[in-house]
C-alpha cells in the first residue's frame, strides 16, 4: 500500500477555505468538498489500512451511513450496523461480505431505549474492543411522535439514543487505545440555540426543520461535554455538507429540487465521517472539535446563538439527557 505524507496547509489554501466557508452555496455544496480536496491534497480513504479494528455506525442501510459502512469495510474495518431494520441491514452486510469486507448486525431502534440497551449488550458480548462509534442514525418528521417513553422521536434518536448508546460502550471504548466517538450533525443546527427548557417542542408550535435543528444543536454541544468529561476517548462532530440521500429526498424534496446538481453525493458527504475514523492524525492530537470537509469549524455562524451557549445551559442540557436516557456515565 502506497504511503501517503501529507501536506502541510499553507497561507493561501487557509485564505482559500476561509473564503469557501463564508457562502453556504460554496461551503456546503459540491463546490467545496471538490475545492477543498484538491486544496489540503487529502490523502485517499482507500489508502487507509484498518485491519483489525472495529467500527460500529448507526443508520448503515442508506445515504451517508451506507457509504460510510462499504467504504470503511473496504479499507479492512470490522463492521457492525446498528440498524433498526433487520432486511435492510442484511442486504448491506451481503453487499460488504461480496467487497470482500465483514460485517455484523445489532438491531436497535435509537428511538427504543430498550432496544438500545440490548443492542449495546450484545456489541460488548460480542467484541472484545471498539475503535470507533458513529452516531449517524436520524430523523425529520413533518408530524410531532413521541417513543413509548414519551421522548419527541427527533430528539429520542439524535441525542437520547446516541447518549445512551455511547454510555453504555464507554467501558469497551475506554479499553481501546485511540478509540473515538463521532457524531454526524447538520448545517441546520447554526440556525438554532443552544435550548433545553424547549428541546422538545410542543404539539401547537411543532416544526419539523425547528426541532430537526435543535437536535442537532444539542448534539454538537454534547460532544464537547463528553470531550471535557472523558479525556481517554476522542468525540468529534461533523457537518457532512448537503448530500443528495433518500432522507433529503423524503423530507426536504422543495430543497432538493432547487439545489439539485449541486447536492454532493453520499461518498462525498461521508467522506469526513470516514476519515474521523480512521486517521490517525488529528483526530487522536484533538478532541471535542466539529469539522467540514476535515478541517475544524466554529460552531457558531451567528451571534444569537452563540449567546445562548452558556454554562449554565450546557450543565442543564447534560443533566436533562442523562435523566432521559436513565443513565449517567
Amino acid at each position: 500500500m502506497a504511503r501517503h505524507l501529507p501536506r502541510p496547509p499553507g497561507v493561501l489554501a487557509r485564505v482559500a477555505d476561509a473564503a469557501i466557508e463564508g457562502p453556504i452555496i460554496t461551503s456546503f455544496t459540491r463546490i467545496g468538498y471538490t475545492l477543498r480536496r484538491r486544496l489540503f491534497h487529502w490523502r485517499p480513504l482507500d489508502d487507509y489500512d484498518l485491519t483489525g479494528r472495529v467500527v460500529a455506525v448507526t443508520g448503515p442501510t442508506s445515504g451517508l451511513g451506507e457509504a460510510a459502512a462499504r467504504q470503511l469495510a473496504r479499507m479492512g474495518a470490522d463492521l457492525v450496523l446498528i440498524a433498526r431494520d433487520r432486511e435492510k441491514a442484511e442486504v448491506v452486510q451481503a453487499q460488504i461480505a461480496a467487497e470482500a469486507g465483514q460485517a455484523s448486525i445489532a438491531i436497535a431502534d435509537l428511538g427504543d431505549l430498550e432496544s438500545v440497551r440490548a443492542a449495546a449488550t450484545r456489541i460488548r458480548g460480542d467484541h472484545g474492543r471498539l475503535d470507533a462509534l458513529i452516531h449517524n442514525a436520524g430523523a425529520l418528521l413533518e408530524q410531532r411522535r413521541t417513543t413509548p417513553a414519551g421522548i419527541e422521536v427527533t430528539v429520542a434518536v439524535h441525542v437520547v439514543g446516541p447518549f445512551l448508546l455511547t454510555a453504555l460502550l464507554l467501558p469497551l471504548l475506554r479499553a481501546t487505545p485511540g478509540s473515538r466517538v463521532i457524531t454526524v450533525s447538520s448545517g441546520g443546527m447554526y440556525a438554532a440555540g443552544l435550548a433545553v427548557n424547549s428541546l422538545q417542542m410542543g404539539e401547537d408550535d411543532y416544526r419539523g426543520t425547528e426541532q430537526y435543528a435543535r437536535a442537532k444543536r444539542a448534539q454538537v454541544t454534547l460532544n464537547e461535554l463528553w470531550a471535557e468529561r472523558v479525556p481517554d476517548v476522542r468525540f468529534h462532530a461533523l457537518h457532512p455538507g448537503w448530500a443528495d440521500t433518500p432522507g433529503v429526498e423524503a423530507s426536504l424534496p422543495r430543497f432538493r429540487k432547487v439545489v439539485g446538481p449541486l447536492l454532493r453525493d453520499p461518498q462525498q458527504g461521508a467522506d469526513t465521517m470516514i476519515w474521523l475514523a480512521a486517521d490517525d492524525g488529528a483526530p487522536l492530537q484533538t478532541t471535542g472539535r466539529f469539522w467540514g470537509d476535515r478541517r475544524p469549524r466554529s460552531i457558531h455562524k451567528l451571534p444569537s446563538t452563540r449567546r445562548t451557549d452558556t454554562p449554565d445551559r450546557r450543565r442543564r442540557l447534560w443533566d436533562e439527557v442523562s435523566r432521559m436516557a436513565g443513565r449517567e456515565p
